[in-house]
């Protein structure tokens, strides 16, 4: 399953919670305003190594882009995916759960 997530960690425990969550073999993507909690140092930038040890995390590049931030502030191993590979993400999984 691929999880979204597209609240700020900073405003909303929607992170925290889709990440408490996750089954063997699902995804997530941040996306919109979630991408800020992907830079490394923030508070939730701890949560997201440890879900790397067994999921894959990515962010959506454009979103990185709207929001002044750059790929080399992320989290080591969090992916970015354009909108090409958003749609790609989407077909390689079964399902998808949006957290809003």
């Amino acid at each position: 399953m691929l999880h979204t997530v597209n609240k700020s960690p900073f405003a909303s425990p929607t992170l925290a919670q889709c990440l408490g969550h996750l089954a063997p073999g699902a995804a997530v993507l941040l996306i919109e305003d979630a991408v800020v909690g992907a830079t490394a140092g923030s508070a939730p930038a701890a949560l997201l190594a440890e879900c790397l040890k067994g999921h894959a995390v990515y962010v959506l590049g454009p979103d990185l882009m709207a929001r002044g931030i750059s790929e080399e502030r992320l989290v080591k191993g969090i992916q970015t995916v354009d909108y090409t590979g958003f749609v790609r993400l989407v077909t390689e999984h079964e399902a998808v759960q949006s957290w809003l």
